[in-house]
């Protein structure tokens, strides 16, 4: 097993490799019981083959000896790269990392927690060799909570809604892309979440490949405080001008409320003699307060980007780089 015996990694003559056909993105955080069966398993399904590759690690941030399990790697294959934040920044600015120094033609993007499983690279690749610019992985029975899995649906549903390609999982980060469809996005590609919709947005072609999907170990990172915030992020990031159309869905929801109640007050009023304003009252001022609450969080989303664009502030900073 991975946690309990390190995979010797073969050596490889260090050399100035040339620019690979293939270049791995992999994003880790605290997955040192995991890089070396993930390297193994990667290796095992690309070597030897057709394409020449390259292995980009991101460390964001691990404090259980991830990046000096990759040390190891790098150091008996040169292939393998790695670079560690200086803290923890979040899975989107370590996609920024990997994609602007990949190398290769084709990208590949996937998490290092050996949910996504290295033997469906191969797939992913032929879909895009076959003419797609974007080989989009579509998890087949997930192996998530309900709790995850149903706000993963919503988020879905929106982001088919606001950019218009009508994909089922723009949530799997199990992708192969052209590189030349990757670069024009580098600069929103980690201030921005969701890279392969990022990517589709700019009219990139894809196609659909269904990949397998292991139990996770351990406690998913996306809590429901989370998955709300990337609801938030998908309306600012995605939809056009969110405000004005959900004022305009607050100000006719909230009139034909009003109209509704004042209907059945005046006809509660005539049969009963008695109508309950008090307890309507507080409901409305509830259902408004509720709406102005998340019309609040939409403006605070807006008005952090633009104080991180003001304060040119980098979205990552790296202790190290192999």
């Amino acid at each position: 097993m991975a946690g309990t015996e390190a995979f010797e990694a073969p050596h490889v003559a260090e050399a100035d490799l040339p620019a690979p056909d293939v270049s791995i993105v992999v994003t880790v955080f605290n997955e040192a019981a995991s890089v070396d069966e993930l390297y193994r398993r990667t290796i095992t399904a690309l070597d030897p083959g057709p394409r020449t590759f390259e292995l980009i690690f991101i460390d964001d941030g691990s404090t259980d000896g991830t990046f000096a399990a990759l040390e190891r790697l790098h150091g008996g294959d040169p292939r393998v790269r790695a670079v560690r934040f200086k803290r923890n920044f979040g899975q989107h600015p370590a996609m920024h990392a990997g994609l602007s120094r990949a190398r290769g033609d084709m990208v590949v993007t996937m998490d290092g927690d050996l949910q996504n499983q290295p033997e469906d690279i191969p797939r992913l690749l032929e879909a895009v060799e076959a003419g797609n610019d974007v080989a989009s992985g579509r998890r087949r029975a997930r192996e998530d909570s309900i709790g995850r899995s149903v706000p993963s649906r919503v988020i879905n549903g929106m982001l088919r809604r606001f950019t218009g390609v009508a994909i089922s999982d723009f949530g799997c980060a199990f992708n192969a892309y052209r590189r030349e469809v990757v670069e024009p996005m580098l600069g929103s590609i980690g201030k921005q979440r969701f890279t392969k919709a990022l990517v589709l947005s700019g009219g990139a072609s894809v196609v659909e490949v269904d990949v397998a999907h292991a139990p996770r170990h351990g406690r998913s990172r996306y809590s429901p405080l989370g998955l709300t915030r990337t609801a938030l992020h998908v309306l600012a990031g995605f939809w056009p001008q969110p405000i004005q159309w959900i004022g305009v869905l607050l100000g006719a929801v909230s009139s034909l409320l009003a109209f509704s109640l004042a209907i059945y007050g005046v006809i509660f009023w005539i049969d009963e003699s008695n109508f309950p304003g008090p307890l309507f009252g507080g409901v409305a001022i509830l259902f408004v307060l509720g709406i102005q609450g998340f019309i609040m969080a939409l403006i605070g989303e807006y008005l952090g980007r633009i104080q991180r664009d003001v304060e040119g502030r980098p979205i990552y900073t790296i202790d190290r780089e192999l």
